[in-house]
């Protein structure tokens, strides 16, 4: 299946703003595991960019090593921290 030309910058665009989005809200928010979350998601949203630009190895390693093994490496971390604050 070929992408119709037409609609590919349709795509980058959304693949931009969903990612901007998320670099947003990861600053935003309080709550480490949220933060987590999001970051993985940031990641599995450049691994689909990666995947637009053909770029299939860059785009796996990013869905490996970014968005898997780190976002639970920081998900582990977080869950063994004291999380409770005064604010």
């Amino acid at each position: 299946m070929e992408w119709d030309a037409s609609l590919l910058w349709q795509f980058d665009l959304l693949l931009l703003l969903m990612a901007v989005v998320c670099a947003i809200a990861a600053l935003s928010l309080k709550d480490l595991v949220s933060c987590a979350v999001v970051g993985g998601v940031y990641s599995f949203l450049l691994c689909l960019a990666w995947t637009e630009m053909l770029a299939v190895d860059v785009a796996f390693t990013e869905a490996a090593v970014g968005a898997g093994i780190s976002t639970v490496l920081i998900l582990g971390t977080v869950l063994h921290l004291n999380r409770r604050s005064k604010d």
